[in-house]
């Protein structure tokens, strides 16, 4: 059987010093997968969750971390008709992708724009779709006003560039330090306002910004930490989109009362732990309405990927370090030569 080049995790599970490159059996793709020769692929902080034990694998994925590859079709299951060897492809998998070869369902992956480069194609599958998937399970309308909370992770920037696409009246977003705060200002397509959470009570900030109504729509992904003010912060009728918990999944002493009497909707949502065929629905329902509208950051298209930062494969170790230190503005990208 073939070998590969792919990112293990030592005993398994552990810190950052445990990720090393070694080789494994290259995989063979099913009926209905499709064999994909990886050119780069993203991170994201499930990865790091996933290395140190705190996110479970879906059934029937890939112990390999990686969710997200750019790259070429390799091979093709015996059922599949749509794609043809050397076809350059974006995709979204359960895992598998921080390796030279990863398995795709065929219907998870789609053409790479020509004017992507490899890198800025591997951006945009996990945190576009996820930015896609919570701001349409929210509601989001034209005209309402929309928090989104760390603005500057990969998920933020996209959630921020499809809320002013979608019309939104106030794009609020909050990050951690100024420098990421002055980055996101400077998009062409990002945010109208921005709040630092680590100076400013962003629930104030928010009812100064809206005049005292709230935001219609919040993007949360901290959880714990930022839960009571996320309350204050929402209008009458607002809705509340929670994809992770940075900060904890346990509230204290919290007064239920505004999700009554203003209506409240909260929802919590996944995306990787997800039935194929509900990825398969939200995928080609973001092909159908977001991705052509997609280009690079020196692109003119109302939507762009942004690039934090590019490593080689055998700089797995830095890149994980560089995610953990919380500095990032924008995408990291891991080459595979």
């Amino acid at each position: 059987m073939s070998q590969m080049r792919a990112v293990l995790i030592k005993d398994g599970i552990g810190g950052v010093e445990n990720l090393y490159i070694g080789e494994i059996p290259k995989p063979t793709p099913k009926a209905t997968e499709v064999l994909i020769k990886v050119k780069a692929f993203g991170l994201n902080r499930l990865d790091i969750e996933q290395r140190e034990g705190q996110y479970p694998v879906p059934p029937g994925a890939s112990e390999i971390l990686g969710v997200e590859f750019s790259g070429t079709v390799a091979e093709v299951g015996s059922t599949v008709h749509e794609w043809r060897e050397g076809d350059a492809v974006i995709g979204l998998v359960g895992g598998g992708a921080y390796a030279e070869y990863c398995l795709a369902p065929s219907s998870h992956i789609w053409h790479k724009p020509s004017d992507l480069s490899w890198e800025e194609a591997a951006a945009v599958p996990e945190n576009w779709i996820t930015a896609f998937q919570a701001l349409t399970i929210a509601e989001l309308k034209p005209n309402e006003s929309v928090l989104i909370h760390t603005g500057a992770s990969g998920v933020g920037v996209a959630a921020n560039q499809l809320a002013r696409l979608w019309d939104a009246k106030h794009v609020i977003t909050t990050a951690s330090t100024t420098e990421k705060l002055h980055w996101l200002l400077r998009l062409p397509n990002g945010p109208t306002r921005t709040i630092n959470y680590k100076t400013h009570d962003f629930a104030s900030e928010v009812k100064t910004i809206t005049g005292g109504k709230g935001v219609d729509v919040i993007i949360d992904f901290p959880g714990q930490s930022h839960f009571v003010k996320n309350l204050e912060s929402l209008a009458v009728d607002g809705r509340m989109t929670m994809l992770a918990l940075l900060s904890g999944a346990e509230v204290e002493h919290v007064n239920l009362a505004p999700i009554l009497f203003k209506r409240l909707r909260i929802q919590g949502t996944t995306l990787r732990s997800r039935s194929l065929a509900y990825q398969a629905d939200l995928i080609q329902r973001f092909k159908d309405t977001v991705a052509d509208k997609l280009t690079g950051e020196k692109g003119s298209g109302p939507l762009r990927t942004y690039i934090h930062a590019v490593f080689p494969f055998e700089k797995i170790q830095d890149a994980h370090r560089e995610m953990q230190s919380n500095s990032t503005s924008g995408k990291l990208i891991v080459t595979i030569p």
